[in-house]
């Protein structure tokens, strides 16, 4: 099967790198979201729109993902489900979801979750995305493609 590009769209700031590079390698990309989308003109590019609800959009892309294909997601649990399934997973800011990384990440994401329960005023946020961000996604995004097609033959 053919690689393909999973987009994990709702609040993705960098979907249209991603179909550019997926452009360049003339590979499938769908564009996962719950609506409010505009649909891309490039036959290669298909825009899902999933009904409303909590992780519907993630389990479309974890149900289809696997060996050969490229995810992109800032969500840890779909990260998790995606790996699992072999799928190479890349994160908004150019950092890769990986065999050996992913446990640690969703054990941090649920001890933050427990600390933000515990003090309703902790406030949370990271850094802001910036143009470093972008431009390690297009570097990380492009090497892991070209990895995917690899596997995928």
């Amino acid at each position: 099967m053919p690689t393909r590009i999973f987009i994990d769209a709702d609040a993705c700031p960098v979907r249209n790198e991603a179909m550019r590079v997926a452009s360049r390698h003339k590979l499938q990309v769908y564009v996962v979201c719950n609506g409010g989308l505009r649909p891309s003109l490039d036959p290669l590019v298909e825009t899902v729109i999933v009904p409303d609800g909590p992780d519907v959009a993630d389990m479309w892309i974890a149900d289809r993902a696997g060996k050969g294909d490229v995810v992109i997601t800032g969500d840890i649990p779909l990260a998790a489900k995606c790996v699992e399934s072999g799928a190479r997973v890349i994160r908004h800011n150019g950092e890769m979801f990986t065999p050996a990384n992913i446990g640690n990440l969703l054990a941090t994401r649920d001890l933050m979750a427990d600390l933000r329960a515990a003090d309703p005023f902790r406030q949370g946020g990271g850094k802001p995305f910036g143009k470093a961000d972008r431009s390690r996604f297009l570097d990380t995004m492009e090497r892991e493609v070209r990895f995917a097609k690899k596997e995928a033959e």
